[in-house]
């Protein structure tokens, strides 16, 4: 079982930043974050390799977020900048315990975190 804890949501205003954190109680082999806004589905977001930092994001976040890991603290960040209201939702950390094809969807992932509310104003 791994826990995962989440922190750094918040409300901004468009252009803003924030970055958002999630602590594992153990190493995992990826994490990703992922976020889920009113009455949609849960979104793929930005994942990241334990070993080795392979990183992927998807397209609407590319040149805007950043994921990253500390290795020592087992804790992965995303650090969120300029942001837009369509990037409103609640952020979820989740984490893979070994090899999949992909890593793009929830099904891929083993344990979640809470959530944290991320809301965006124009």
């Amino acid at each position: 079982q791994v826990q995962l804890v989440e922190s750094g949501g918040g409300l901004v205003q468009a252009g803003d930043s924030l970055r958002l954190s999630c602590a594992a109680s153990r190493r995992p082999y990826v994490m990703g974050w992922f976020r889920q806004a009113p009455g949609k589905e849960r979104d793929f977001v930005a994942a990241i390799r334990w070993i080795g930092g392979t990183i992927t994001y998807t397209d609407s976040v590319k040149g805007r977020y950043t994921i990253s890991r500390d290795n020592a603290k087992n804790t992965m960040y995303l650090q969120m900048n300029s942001l837009k209201p369509e990037d409103t939702a609640v952020y979820f950390c989740a984490s893979a315990s070994g090899y999949r094809a992909t890593y793009d969807y929830a099904r891929d992932y083993d344990y979640w975190g809470q959530g944290t509310q991320v809301t965006v104003s124009s």
